[in-house]
């Protein structure tokens, strides 16, 4: 007589469909492998995605790379008014390959913020905000606005003469807020200027949101494969037949467009620093000298300019931070039953001047909102309102009632 022998393990993984050995051990008692392989090796994707749905992929690195080289800069960075800058100079001319460490991050900033600029037009033009998405683009808008602030908190850090500048002008804005202005002004500067207070909390504020904007991308991602992936279309897949595991499929698609984003990220790093570095912040810090044109980095310049366009100083702060807010309202602002851009063409002319207004509003700006640019610079703002608070409801009504016509 045969006696039963318990299964063993690779028996149990078997069949179970988990894999054998190390991960099928893994996998009985964390399931991160079968999530893994769900929620990305075999997630369907829309056939139909096109180039700027590779763009997230090239945020996520770029992420990872901001976060590896700014622990490596904060181990020399001193937040102190006198050794800011002395530290800087430090990484760059004496700390091991510390001058490639400052530029990939300073590099890697920009081109992060440029990837988010494009991903956010995206969501824009392809309707990625609507049913059931609002909580992706909420998630989203939420990430965009902490990325501003971080990108912000860095640019002081250096305190080179724009950065002491760029702190000075950003702590008046804030004193303009009536009553508790100047109280906010002098809990943002630690004081009456900005000084050692104002580097120990941008430095804070910088190394904080950093790990914080790690967790939301986790939240984001998580929502996505909640509601899923939008189409250029904007009309979800029929049936299985229309979609594509995410690999191999697209993660050859992201990875060519990874290679073609490092190509681009070598060529600034190595032969276009200009487009990126603002000279006089290679002076230290002056409170002594103002210079002759205080600027922020050219992905803070549309909402500069917006907060020069108006006269009045509470009325430009409350303008600039109202261009972020008013994005988080898009979901109620356009209920069109159409979500593409490609199926509205209303729609999709005003897109392309609320892109032609936000490329003025940067030139207006780095231009100080002075002579013609000051009428350039109101007209943009106007519009840029104009297309939200007017347009898209005003569309988004004209299409329903279309809609309704329609046999």
């Amino acid at each position: 007589m045969r006696m039963a022998t318990a299964p063993s393990d690779h028996d149990t993984d078997c069949s179970e469909g988990r894999p054998a050995g190390a991960l099928g051990w893994i996998g009985a008692r964390l399931p991160v492998v079968g999530a893994f392989t769900r929620e990305y090796v075999r997630f369907p994707m829309p056939r139909s995605l096109n180039v700027l749905w590779t763009v997230g992929a090239m945020l996520t690195v770029a992420l990872a790379l901001m976060l590896l080289s700014g622990l490596a800069l904060a181990l020399h960075y001193t937040p102190s008014a006198a050794g800011a800058f002395a530290s800087i100079e430090e990484i760059e001319r004496r700390v091991p390959g510390g001058w490639l460490l400052r530029s990939m991050h300073m590099t890697g900033a920009s081109l992060f913020v440029g990837a988010l600029y494009l991903h956010l037009f995206r969501g824009l033009y392809y309707g990625s905000y609507k049913a059931p998405r609002e909580l992706l683009w909420l998630v989203g808008m939420t990430l965009f606005a902490m990325v501003l602030a971080t990108a912000f908190a860095g640019y002081v850090l250096p305190w080179g003469q724009m950065s002491y500048w760029g702190a000075d002008v950003a702590g008046k804005a804030i004193a303009a807020v009536p009553g508790v202005g100047p109280v906010l002004e002098r809990m943002f500067l630690g004081g009456d200027h900005p000084g050692d207070g104002t580097l120990h909390r941008l430095f804070v504020l910088h190394f904080t949101l950093a790990f914080a904007v790690l967790g939301v991308v986790g939240m984001h991602i998580a929502a996505l494969h909640v509601s899923g992936p939008g189409t250029p279309s904007g009309r979800p897949p029929a049936g299985p037949s229309e979609t594509l595991p995410f690999h191999p499929y697209f993660t050859a698609k992201d990875g060519l467009a990874l290679v073609v984003f490092a190509l681009a990220f070598a060529a600034v790093m190595f032969f276009l620093p200009s487009l990126i570095v603002e000279p006089a912040n290679y002076r230290p810090a002056n409170p002594m000298r103002t210079p002759p044109n205080i600027e922020p980095e050219w992905y803070l310049l549309p909402f500069y300019g917006v907060l020069q366009s108006v006269p009045s100083k509470l009325g430009g702060l409350l303008a600039s931070v109202g261009s972020i807010l008013v994005l988080f309202a898009a979901p109620w602002l356009d209920v069109s039953p159409l979500r593409s851009a490609r199926e509205r063409p209303v729609y999709r002319a005003g897109m392309a001047a609320l892109v032609v207004a936000f490329i003025l509003l940067g030139m207006a700006g780095a231009r100080h909102v002075q002579g013609v640019w000051l009428y350039v610079g109101q007209a943009a703002t106007l519009y840029y309102f104009v297309h939200f608070l007017v347009l898209m409801p005003l569309i988004s009504r004209r299409e329903i009632a279309a809609a309704k016509r329609a046999p």
